[in-house]
């Protein structure tokens, strides 16, 4: 008798206009994907840039969903149908795979999720990887320089977070450096072929030993849509 194939979770990371964080949460409810984490962040695009094009305003809502990944496939399959309106959210919506996560977490986001997944489905999430999230850490007030340079080698635009860096004994002490607490986290979506540069560019000016103190990481995208 064969094992039984491992429960998969994947990750929904949007990016969409304050104040319709809540909307696209109830959507992706009646799609049972059911957990989420929602905080807010601000584009970078100018604002003159954000009126020309009518994305209106420069604050937008993060929604962190996690989910099995039957649901994801089958929302991604029948996107047309889900978001009828490249518009509808002012926004993006990415699609990451979850590398490891609790049993209990895992059991509770599969519950009721009807497993069986059409053929059309399952080629709309053939693994591509043809974008990379880019996610760049850097103390307050580096972020415009940082968005310069990025743009520089291809960026397009970015989100920011505020954050703060947690436990940064140790990593002082390992990087021998003075590190503030108080960070912003840059987020930016990127195709593959420039994202290497981006972030070699970033890297040589913005580096953990630099002034700003930048950490940098790239997570492949399984799929981008505009919602």
């Amino acid at each position: 008798m064969s094992a039984e194939q491992p429960k998969r979770l994947m990750v929904l990371l949007s990016i969409v206009e304050r104040g319709k964080g809540q909307k696209l949460m109830t959507r992706l409810d009646n799609s049972e994907i059911r957990m989420h984490f929602q905080c807010v962040g601000f584009g970078t695009a100018p604002t003159e840039m954000m009126d020309i094009f009518g994305l209106g305003s420069n604050d937008k809502d993060i929604v962190i969903s996690l989910a099995a990944e039957t649901a994801v496939k089958r929302l991604m399959a029948d996107f047309g149908n889900n978001f009828n309106s490249y518009s509808e959210y002012g926004g993006l919506l990415m699609v990451l795979h979850l590398a490891a996560a609790g049993r209990l977490v895992c059991e509770i986001l599969h519950h009721n999720v009807t497993d069986d997944t059409t053929e059309g489905a399952d080629g709309a999430m053939k693994n591509e990887h043809k974008h990379n999230l880019i996610l760049i850490t850097v103390g307050e007030g580096y972020t415009d320089q940082v968005m310069e340079t990025a743009k520089r080698a291809g960026a397009t635009g970015g989100t920011v977070l505020r954050a703060r860096l947690a436990e940064t004994e140790k990593l002082c002490e390992l990087a021998q450096i003075d590190i503030e607490e108080e960070r912003e986290i840059i987020c930016i979506l990127a195709p593959g072929s420039v994202s290497e540069k981006i972030m070699e560019d970033v890297n040589r000016e913005f580096g953990l030993r630099s002034e700003a103190h930048g950490i940098l990481c790239a997570v492949p995208v399984e799929k981008a849509y505009k919602i």
